[in-house]
């Protein structure tokens, strides 16, 4: 497959740079049976049933990105990509002067200081001289996505967080952000409703916004991010299953996590805690979900690949029509689809 079939034209102005002022008040098109449906996300009621299991991805955003400065003076990034251990980290850089292996950076005082021990490809190690957690918790930002071209606002602390965030599991760099759509209110709901909610873990990494390079599909691989599946989330599924109800993916991360593990068990769930780097594109056969909530992408991503393998690739570039012509808002802060 040829990567430039899953390109498309997306006006700047619909790229969401602010979250609504009501999480729930995001738009939904819904992609069933070959229709479109246009809804709010607050009526998603409307097209689940009792007995539908949502899974959802309870990891939590970290204050990743730090301003700092190398000893000369000049302005240094540093994003974090994954915590190694107490005081070392990987990262990714943005420098208006060439970063070397050796440099010590200063974050925010003299006192605290990392070291870059090594590069390796769009990587940089750092090791610090303070707990790396506490460095974080004080002077990190919101890691807000590349395409969001603003400075961080209050607001983002919270909302660029689902409200089911579990603190315990605080490693991700970018928001499960189809999840970024439900409220408590949202969730009761559809709990009175009768539809289950069971979660799994996936640590979202910086790899996530890395742009697919090989022209040929096949040829690229995505980075490794970890992923947990409890036995308790295992029965649920099994269960929804048993009952003829419907396993129901919040984000394409819950859908990465769910086939990743039923394909490295060869059609079965196991509880499982490890890494995936699973390179989900047209052709791929999924076993465990029935259904897909989900963002709108960027073009020629792996994201989108994943859609158009769950949707089918035609039927979602006709949804990604109708969606820029009817002014959807794309992207993290943006609506939402629902495909069954």
């Amino acid at each position: 497959m040829n990567l430039e079939d899953f390109n498309f034209n997306l006006p700047k102005e619909l790229i969401a740079s602010r979250p609504l002022q009501d999480r729930d008040m995001s738009r939904l098109l819904v992609m069933e049976d070959g229709s479109l449906k246009a809804a709010l996300f607050k009526d998603l009621k409307c097209f689940l049933r009792p007995g539908d299991l949502l899974v959802i991805n309870d990891t939590k955003v970290f204050k990743a990105r730090l301003n700092c400065f190398k000893m000369s003076g000049a302005k240094v990034e540093i994003m974090t990509e994954r915590i190694l251990d107490k005081y070392r980290i990987t990262a990714q850089t943005k420098s208006n002067s060439k970063l070397l292996e050796g440099d010590e950076i200063l974050v925010n005082s003299t006192e605290i200081r990392a070291v870059l021990e090594k590069k390796d490809g769009y990587l940089s190690y750092f090791n610090f001289t303070s707990p790396i957690k506490e460095i974080l918790d004080k002077y990190g930002n919101t890691p807000l996505p590349p395409y969001i071209k603003r400075d961080i606002e209050e607001i983002d602390q919270s909302r660029y967080q689902t409200v089911y965030a579990n603190s315990e599991k605080l490693n991700s760099v970018a928001a499960p952000t189809a999840g970024l759509h439900f409220d408590h209110h949202t969730l009761r709901n559809l709990k009175d409703f009768g539809v289950n909610i069971t979660s799994v873990t996936l640590d979202i990494g910086l790899g996530t916004f890395k742009p697919l390079k090989k022209t040929i599909v096949e040829e690229n691989s995505l980075h490794k991010e970890c992923i947990e599946l409890s036995e308790d989330a295992i029965k649920h599924i099994q269960n929804t299953k048993l009952t003829g109800s419907r396993v129901v993916a919040v984000g394409t991360t819950v859908l990465r996590c769910l086939e990743a593990v039923n394909k490295y068990n060869k059609g079965y769930l196991k509880s499982f805690k490890g890494e995936t780097d699973i390179f989900i594109y047209p052709g791929f056969k999924f076993g465990v979900v029935d259904a897909l909530i989900t963002n709108f992408h960027l073009p020629c991503s792996s994201l989108f690949l994943l859609v158009s393998a769950f949707g089918g690739p035609e039927r979602v570039k006709m949804a990604y029509l109708h969606a820029i012509q009817s002014k959807f808002r794309f992207f993290s802060y943006g609506d939402a689809m629902f495909i069954v």
